[in-house]
């Protein structure tokens, strides 16, 4: 008979493995925030005041930070009065608490005016996240700072003196509910995004970044921006690429790199051994994003990297050619991980742009507009048993995509648009396999085989789909949840650019229990809690009820268009002929008459330029120093 116990090196194995859990456990810290989310007053580019969201009555708002292995608690008040918010942890996991992720109607109900909710998560990767609202388009309006996950076993931690964090970001001098409502409008039928009005580094102007000469800083990067993406340089200096979205990288030099919405990018710069210049960092918002640009606009703004406080803060260089960013699909990740296999399922999805019946402008994956569910799709999820394997109930027009566990899922995304598109994969990281040119037409049109795939591919949670091409992702379904896979320009999202994908939901309902402040919050904002997208518990396959976009424009014509059509040619044919018995019985026209025609002609607008217009020096904007920042966890700390 076979003994139980185990072998001796098994034995062995399973006592280092308690051992070094014990001291993970040890080592690890539960770091607290209480945020009290409030109306502010803000003016960061000093053109306007103008109300700002912030926290504990300062904005911009604070940074977060922990160590990897944390557990973080986030409580929330949300003293705004007249808005309800969330917050989502961009680029985290959320290993086991999906519920944590954020976005309203999703994982859970938005947070109304008066009421608490508190997110609880622990910390199982490193890199350079932010944080932002997931509720109606609220983030451009200032709720959003970095967060910053350090790394004891960084694997580049010897190779730089000091940490900066440093934000891009746009802004708009109104508020977001006003701007909505006019975009998704009948009076804005070509869908045009509204314009920043200006670009911020560190939610500033005129930005000031002591160094000092022969130092190596790590420099993390985030771009808090609604819509515009950026290209960043820092004159005089190169960038050593070490991370992207929480990834490490194998360095690459690069002397300029673009950051869309929502992509972070951790770099080296290395100072100069002398202090007899201070030079340019210029961030520049990618214009070709902008429908129009405002006579008042400058795209760019300037900070410095200041050796010596008492020499002059030179204006940047002109840029007369075209911008060259570093691209980042040819990253290749640190740990060399392969490409995945060949997908068990893929996703094709078309972006396309479209007017509605309202008369507005809205986006679409395929045929669909992404509308919420009357029930947070989470919650459809733990409440539909075994029809939880069924994308019927989460609703039409979440657009649901269910994944089986461990499945490697490929995303085709076919842009049938004329714009830059960043997608973002909550949950997750994908490999990013293919990502073509500028107007190279479809994947279907590609003639792309498996071989044609890098056998290590780049890997983030943020990709830019470029105009009129195509990009192919995949990744591994190995993180049971509700995950949103959405353009991270907010007017798209708010336009219904998303999709839905419901991983594993049978797991789910074994492993998840929500908390009762989460309940809370719903029975504060009446949302329901139980049954299919519609809110129906007894029939889940029936989603009558369900929210739904406005109707399209109808097909063909309509039996009142098609009598208005006969009566219309009717006249045109009775018109046509009065007026040429009017011609014959009258006196005959000179048939060698000559006619005079007048040429029309259109003015085209001017050609986009690419200049790196400069702030002036004595611009009336706020100037403030960033301050060299240490690893370790911020907030109040207690030993877990």
């Amino acid at each position: 008979m076979a003994s139980l116990q185990p072998s001796r090196p098994a034995s062995r194995l399973a006592s280092v493995l308690i051992f070094l859990i014990s001291v993970a456990l040890t080592n690890a810290a539960t770091v607290v925030y209480d945020f009290n989310i409030t109306w502010v007053t803000a003016n960061p580019d000093g053109m306007a005041d103008r109300p700002a969201i912030g926290i504990n009555g300062e904005w911009p708002i604070p940074r977060i930070q922990a160590n990897v292995g944390d557990h973080i608690i986030v409580n929330v008040l949300n003293s705004l009065g007249n808005q309800s918010t969330s917050l989502h942890f961009h680029g985290l996991f959320m290993n086991g608490t999906t519920h944590m992720d954020g976005p309203s109607q999703t994982t859970q109900c938005a947070i109304p005016p008066g009421s608490s909710f508190t997110y609880n998560f622990t910390i199982n990767q490193p890199g350079t996240y932010w944080y932002h609202s997931h509720t109606k388009g609220q983030y451009p309006d200032g709720l959003r700072g970095p967060l910053i996950i350090h790394d004891p076993e960084n694997p580049f931690k010897g190779m730089y003196d000091e940490e900066l964090v440093m934000t891009v970001s746009d802004w708009y001098h109104d508020q977001m509910p006003g701007l909505l409502d006019f975009f998704m409008s009948k009076a804005n039928p070509t869908g045009a995004e509204p314009v920043p009005n200006s670009a911020l580094l560190n939610e500033t102007q005129n930005l000031k970044v002591s160094v000092e000469p022969g130092k190596t800083y790590l420099f993390r990067m985030v771009n808090m921006g609604a819509f515009a993406g950026q290209y960043i340089w820092f004159e005089g200096h190169n960038m050593t690429i070490l991370e992207v979205d929480g990834v490490y990288t194998h360095p690459a030099e690069a002397s300029m790199i673009y950051l869309s919405a929502a992509q972070r990018c951790s770099f080296l710069i290395t100072t100069r051994n002398d202090t007899t210049e201070n030079f340019p960092i210029v961030a520049s918002m990618d214009t070709t994003l902008f429908d129009v640009l405002p006579d008042d606009l400058n795209w760019n703004v300037t900070g410095w990297l200041v050796y010596d406080s008492a020499s002059p803060l030179p204006a940047p260089a002109v840029v007369y050619e075209d911008y060259d960013p570093f691209d980042d699909f040819t990253l290749v990740p640190w740990d060399n991980q392969t490409l995945y296999g060949e997908p068990d399922q893929t996703i094709s999805l078309d972006v396309i742009m479209d007017n509605l019946g309202d008369g507005a402008n809205y986006a679409f994956f395929n045929d669909i507009t992404y509308v919420a569910p009357k029930v947070p799709t989470l919650y459809t999820v733990l409440s539909a048993g075994d029809l939880a394997n069924d994308a019927t109930v989460y609703g039409t027009y979440t657009h649901p995509f269910v994944l089986e566990k461990d499945q490697v899922v490929q995303i085709i995304v076919n842009n049938l648009d004329s714009g830059r598109h960043p997608f973002h994969l909550h949950g997750h990281h994908f490999q990013g396999l293919l990502r073509s040119e500028d107007e190279a037409g479809t994947f279907q049109d590609a003639n792309v085989t498996e071989d044609d795939f890098p056998a290590i591919p780049m890997r983030r949670d943020t990709a830019v789909l470029l105009p009129d091409g195509h990009m192919v992702l995949r990744f591994k379904a190995n993180n049971p949840g509700v995950w949103l896979f959405h353009c991270h320009i907010e007017w798209h999202v708010q336009s219904g650019l998303m999709a839905t994908f419901v991983e594993a939901p049978l797991e789910l309902q074994k492993s998840l229990t929500i908390p009762k402040d989460h309940f809370d919050v719903c029975a504060a904002g009446n949302v329901p809690t139980t049954g299919n997208a519609a809110g129906n518990t007894v029939n889940l396959l029936d989603l009558t009820g369900q929210n739904v976009p406005p109707a399209p424009f109808p097909k063909g014509f309509t039996a009142r268009g098609i009598v208005a059509l006969v009566f219309s040619c009717l006249s045109g044919i009775l018109g046509v002929a009065a007026i040429a018995w009017y011609g014959f019985a009258g006196m005959v026209a000179d048939s060698e008459g000559q006619a005079a025609a007048a040429g029309n002609s259109k003015e085209l607008p001017p050609q986009q330029p690419v200049l790196a217009a400069s702030d002036s020096d004595d611009a009336p904007a706020q100037r403030d120093e960033i301050t060299a920042v240490s690893g370790g966890g911020g907030g109040k700390e207690a030993a877990a």
